[in-house]
């Protein structure tokens, strides 16, 4: 299955008895903004609440951390998702919001029936999927069972060993201004990990937004993932480094580790800074 669904699809797989569409948007109040205009038949999920255990000190984990299994698994469970479940997962931002970081979480407690709406919901809306509002559709069925994240996770120990190594690669896929030190609209501290190399999340799209095919995306990738896991990629806070892990899954590669922590963690913990441009 890819892990891209195009919007023309949508309708026809919205009559599957066991589909289930997840609205992961984010913004200040994602619930308000949800109830607001929904696709309909979404079930809501919190960002911030549900796809992260937030520390009160940043520098525990940065600031989307990942919230305990057992935890995730009783969300999934409260938006009626199961073993059987055919998940399709949207935001506004075709992907790179927060809909690949649950792709990524679901995928990771190995359910592969999940896949991301590209375009998002302003694509399902050209398509003239319909919309609704008010409260999530929710059918809450028991926890999900799965015990573990079966991806690769690094730690920032970990990557503090690996950055610069010639063996492996660790690519932060912030934009190119951020990465340079150049701004820092989010964190504390501008720049980037030394020996980090900067791929931006949206070489993964073209002019309009949407990702590039997969023999582009597997041509950009596969030279640095021969060894996937000698790769890892991280981004502010772990979550729009999932979109580049997307791409890197729907262009038939595996998925190498993510830095969770990213660079929200590594630069609250008095680690190596560098502000220098790749050569």
């Amino acid at each position: 299955m890819s892990p891209i669904l195009s919007p023309s699809e949508l309708a026809t797989l919205s009559t599957n008895p066991n589909f289930v569409l997840v609205d992961a948007r984010n913004s200040a109040k994602p619930k308000k903004v949800f109830e607001k205009s929904h696709l309909k038949g979404a079930r809501f999920v919190d960002p911030n609440l549900e796809l992260a255990d937030i520390k009160e000190n940043l520098a525990e984990g940065g600031r989307h951390p990942l919230p305990e299994v057992k935890e995730f698994c009783k969300v999934l469970g409260k938006l009626g998702i199961d073993p059987d479940s055919h998940i399709v997962v949207y935001d506004d931002q075709n992907g790179a919001n927060s809909a690949a970081r649950f792709w990524w979480m679901v995928i990771a407690l190995g359910h592969n029936k999940i896949q991301v709406l590209e375009g998002g919901i302003q694509a399902a809306i050209a398509e003239n999927f319909p919309l609704e509002k008010g409260e999530s559709s929710n059918n809450p069925v028991d926890s999900y069972p799965a015990s573990e994240w079966t991806l690769p996770i690094a730690s920032m120990d970990e990557v503090a060993q690996k950055a610069g190594n010639p063996d492996f690669t660790v690519i932060d896929v912030r934009s190119a201004e951020r990465y340079r030190g150049e701004q820092e609209p989010i964190d504390l501290i501008a720049g980037h990990i030394p020996g980090a190399i900067n791929i931006p999340l949206t070489e993964n799209m073209d002019e309009k937004g949407r990702f590039l095919s997969k023999d582009a995306l597997h041509q950009k990738y596969s030279p640095l993932l021969k060894n996937n896991d000698q790769v890892i990629v991280h981004c502010g806070s772990g979550v729009s480094a999932c979109h580049t892990l997307l791409a890197m899954d729907y262009a038939g590669l595996e998925i190498p580790s993510l830095y969770v922590g990213s660079w929200s963690e590594w630069s609250r913990n008095n680690m190596p800074i560098g502000k220098t441009s790749q050569p």
